[in-house]
Parts: C-alpha cells; structure tokens; sequence
C-alpha cells in the first residue's frame, strides 16, 4: 500500500499534476493541502475517472484539504474534536483537517495554520491548534493503542535545524521558533513517529517560489507523514518527490510518498 500527502496549492491549477502523481507513484492514497477550493469547484471527475473517490473540505480561495483513495473511503470526518478556530464561530471554518479510513488506515489530511511572524496573533492559534491535535490524536491512541493512523500534510513547522537549509536565516522567524518545534514534538510525544525523516536524510519538501530558492537548494522540511504505532511498524520506505517540484506550473511543495507493508 502506497499513501502520500502534498500541499498541492491549488488543484484546480494542478489537476494534470495530481493526477500523473497518483498514476507515476502508484498511489493508494493522497492526502492534499491548499486546494483552495470550494468544494462545488473540486476537480473530481478527474479522479473518479483514474479510479479514486475523493473527500474534500474548501470553503473559498484559502486553504482546503482533501483526501482521495482507491481502497476506499469510510468514516469521513470534518475536522478534529477541539480543533480551534480562527476569526469564524465555525471549527471547521478554515478547511485545515479533513479524515477518512482508507484500506484499514485513518488518514487525516491536516494544513496546520502558518502562524505568520512570531508575536502575531495567529502564531498562538496555530500553537493551540498543534496543542489540540496533540491532546485529540494521544486521546484515539489511548482509546485504541493497535489504531492504524497517519496524520499527514503540510505542519508549517522544521522540526530540527537539519530540516532547513540555513538555520541562522531563520532567526526570529516563524516554522522554527521553540514553542512551535514544541508543538510538533508534542505530537510525536503523543506517541506519533515520523515515519519519514529516516529514509530521507538530508531532503527537504519546500522550496519558496522567490530567490530561485528551489535551483539554489534552499528550502525546508515542513511536510511530514505521522504514524500510530501499529501503522509505523508497517512502513517498508519513504521517499520525497522533489521531481515534482520543477518545471512550469509546479507547487512550492513536494510529494511526500509512504509505502506500507
């Protein structure tokens, strides 16, 4: 089984993409990010055509997440328990988490919020966001330690300075700041691997579009695949699609590729 998760930004301008994506990698399923849809504009003939049902969530041009599976696609879920939300009454306003259960495994989709600069307003909302995903996921885990999860998408945070190509570039920037690598450990205190990181060293996800960031090799790690434990004692591979990020039309993110045993 083959899953992966990219921060698309936007499908609609990417659907040719996405698609040879699923069809270069064999994909089982795809979790995506920044589809910046509503979900009346999704592109999903395109993929009922190719085989994959489709979930999506996108209110207007900002964020949105999706997943698509060819093994099915049960229990769809609409944001987490306790998500937090920002500027908006409704949770799920933001379209940043969206779950399903795809052949055995509940993959959840996530586009966790950018914080912006340190001091802003929106760096506490995404510190309370990692917070209670941290709480929401640990809860599943305790519920069921054997449960088959995978949090996957776009964390908006670099773990450690290996995950960014110049960490004094990054002072006093946000993605890299204490409270935010907190946030993220948190997750994995919780009892979440990064799956990932070992078959990829030195690879980054991320590249800005300005500063010929992506030519030069200077980008981040910011898109991650997180596994319950019974899930990652499942992982056979991992690898990032940096191919994917060249050419013409391309998203300032890679494809993030998983294989399962």
């Amino acid at each position: 089984m083959r899953i992966a998760t990219w921060n698309v930004n936007s499908i609609r301008s990417r659907i040719d993409r996405a698609v040879g994506v699923l069809e270069r990698h064999d994909l089982d399923v795809l979790a995506l990010q920044e589809t910046k849809c509503k979900d009346e504009q999704f592109p999903v003939q395109r993929f009922v055509d190719a085989g994959y049902e489709v979930a999506m969530h996108g209110l207007n041009q900002w964020n949105g997440v999706a997943v698509v599976s060819r093994v099915g696609l049960d229990d769809v879920q609409v944001g987490f328990e306790g998500m937090p939300h920002w500027g908006e009454p409704d949770p799920a306003a933001e379209a940043r988490a969206i779950g399903a259960t795809c052949g055995g495994v509940r993959v959840w989709s996530l586009y966790v919020p950018n914080g912006r600069e340190l001091g802003h307003p929106h760096l506490d909302y995404k510190l309370d966001w990692l917070a209670s995903l941290r709480d929401t996921a640990g809860g599943w885990l305790a519920a069921d330690a054997q449960a088959q999860i995978c949090l996957m998408g776009d964390w908006n945070v670099a773990p450690t300075d290996d995950d960014v190509w110049d960490p004094g570039f990054f002072v006093g920037k946000t993605h890299v700041s204490p409270p935010e690598r907190a946030g993220f450990q948190g997750v994995v205190d919780a009892g979440y691997a990064d799956v990932v990181r070992e078959h990829t060293p030195d690879q980054f996800t991320y590249w800005d579009y300005t500063q010929l960031r992506f030519p030069k090799k200077q980008g981040m790690r910011i898109d991650f695949a997180l596994a319950s434990p019974a899930l990652a004692a499942r992982v056979t591979g991992a690898s990032i699609d940096r191919e994917e990020r060249k050419g013409k039309g391309a998203s300032d993110h890679a494809p993030v590729l998983v294989e399962l045993d």
